[in-house]
């Protein structure tokens, strides 16, 4: 955890190979829970940081001047969701310019792409992680013509993969996360356990074809039944997303949904993704893999419990204890659907909570009468609003929600409007062109910086086993011919002779005393014509 993000880019990137990353992020500011509660329940209190990394690469040098030198070629999108309870990790978008093979790495080098996407989101999972707190990536892939690059996908440099390849792409890069006590799930609505199988990396046996989302939330750990829509997360531009929003605005009318929180149509997660292989995004010749990489911390060894970050602490005194899970009375799988819902819920009265009729008696009490305001109007003295180039967030760095470490923090950081603002210009940018991606990459680092330099570099440090062939191929004695020659048939007549050729590489050349007596041609009789008389 003590490597920063540049050092570790740097043992994955291309030896002598320059690379510039840009990091981005806000501090953690409260949003919307991920999950609904179930009913007479509070919600999640649920802390949002975003981080934004894009990658740039020197333009070659010709021989005129060129005026923007840089030119990007990678964006990745991060959202960590954080809770008393657990850490969600979601890659909400990622896109390349095409502009990488200006660099003409070497045959067989590594991807930069995968390499740069992995060790970004294994950087987040290292500063993030905490001990005893249940922590989980998310993702899904649908391919897309361009994501964050306005125009990239003119440029004929950029390989678009197709929906089989980008899920398959995902899972090769995070496979090599997954370890003793972390598990893979992959679900790819509209395919069976058997079709899923061919996306996941050969020869892993860390990957599950279902999803953990019964696993992952704690109200399944708290309560003996549980509504579907409570333990579907909502993400930002997630098709099951969607899905959940129409399914609760076609149940909000029905008392059940009121009482019980079930939806209509769908009463169990099975029957959801069954229905979400119906959808838009994953039908009409479309498919969408949803991955979820989930870190057990219950039951870890001792040797990851010192790569864990610590407990929070609020203050250097007091230390807060995490919230207790009550334990479960029945397993979920007993429970029916149709439980009485005060089985299912505790109310608050029956919790200990103050009766409705005492609070009402109280909150008259509190209640104090206006006062009229008399007297001159004195106009208040216009204050004018500065934005401070350097941003110093007042949040604390550890609280029982989140840990905000200085290390896993972004290089520049923001406000949560000032964020949106520059992810929305670089949607507004142009990258057809070769010249226009590296003037948009100019304005829009510049903009970040605001008129600093943002961005540093980093130098690839990773040795690239290269074949004899791609070392230098104008040395002859690189040149393998074996399995090039040929045979070449014998012809009849005596003193002839039999000629190995290198698959038109080497010509033999004549004798002298061949070119000086050359063989006589015989025609056949349809190949001559009489010339005609002229009278």
């Amino acid at each position: 955890m003590s490597d920063t993000l540049g050092t570790r880019l740097a043992k994955v990137l291309p030896k002598s190979t320059t690379f510039h990353v840009h990091h981005l992020s806000t501090p953690p500011t409260k949003c919307e829970p991920l999950c609904s509660p179930p009913p007479n329940e509070r919600p999640d209190r649920t802390y949002c940081e975003k981080h934004f990394l894009c990658v740039s690469i020197d333009r070659p040098v010709g021989t005129g001047e060129v005026k923007n030198k840089q030119v990007l070629i990678l964006g990745v999108e991060v959202f960590i969701f954080t809770t008393a309870r657990a850490t969600t990790i979601f890659v909400s978008k990622a896109d390349s310019t095409g502009y990488l093979h200006i660099l003409n790495l070497p045959k067989g080098t590594p991807s930069p792409i995968r390499e740069v996407c992995a060790t970004f989101v294994n950087f987040l999972v290292d500063t993030r992680r905490r001990k005893d707190v249940q922590l989980v990536i998310s993702l899904f892939a649908r391919a897309q013509d361009q994501y964050l690059f306005p125009g990239s996908v003119k440029n004929k440099g950029k390989h678009v993969l197709d929906d089989r390849g980008l899920v398959k792409w995902w899972c090769r890069v995070l496979d090599p996360i997954l370890g003793h006590r972390i598990g893979g799930y992959l679900v790819v609505p509209g395919h069976d356990a058997h079709e899923t199988k061919a996306f996941l990396p050969k020869g892993s046996t860390r990957w599950t074809t279902d999803h953990p989302l019964e696993k992952i939330s704690h109200y399944t750990k708290e309560f003996d039944w549980v509504p579907p829509r409570c333990l579907i997360p909502k993400y930002p531009d997630d098709p099951k997303s969607r899905f959940r929003d129409e399914l609760d605005d076609e149940a909000t009318r029905t008392k059940s949904f009121r009482l019980t929180g079930n939806w209509k149509s769908v009463k169990t997660l099975d029957t959801f993704w069954e229905m979400m292989a119906f959808r838009q995004e994953c039908s009409s010749g479309r498919l969408t893999g949803f991955v979820w990489i989930v870190f057990d911390d219950e039951a870890q060894d001792d040797t990851k419990k010192n790569s864990v970050l610590p407990t929070p602490n609020v203050s250097s005194t007091e230390q807060p204890q995490a919230p207790e899970t009550p334990k479960k009375s029945r397993t979920l799988s007993n429970v029916a659907v149709n439980t009485t819902p005060r089985k299912l819920f505790t109310s608050k009265t029956m919790a200990g909570a103050v009766p409705a009729s005492a609070t009402k008696k109280t909150s008259k009490k509190q209640k104090k009468k206006k006062k009229k305001l008399t007297g001159i109007v004195i106009a208040r003295a216009p204050r004018i609003k500065t934005a401070a180039k350097n941003y110093e967030p007042k949040a604390p760095s550890h609280t029982a929600h989140y840990a905000w470490n200085e290390e896993g923090r972004g290089e520049r950081i923001v406000r949560e409007a000032d964020y949106k603002r520059m992810v929305e210009l670089l949607l507004h940018l142009d990258f057809s062109t070769l010249d226009k991606a590296a003037a948009s990459t100019s304005r829009w680092t510049g903009e970040v910086g605001m008129g600093a330099s943002f961005g540093y570099g980093v130098v690839g440090t990773r040795e690239i086993p290269t074949g004899t062939n791609d070392a230098n191929p104008s040395d002859p004695s690189t040149n393998d011919l074996n399995g090039l020659v040929k045979r070449k048939r014998a012809e009849s007549g005596a003193g002839s002779e039999v000629n190995t050729l290198g698959a038109g590489v080497i010509r033999k050349k004549p004798k002298p005393e061949e070119t000086a007596a050359p063989a006589v041609n015989t025609l056949s009789a349809g190949l001559v014509r009489k010339k005609p008389k002229k009278d």
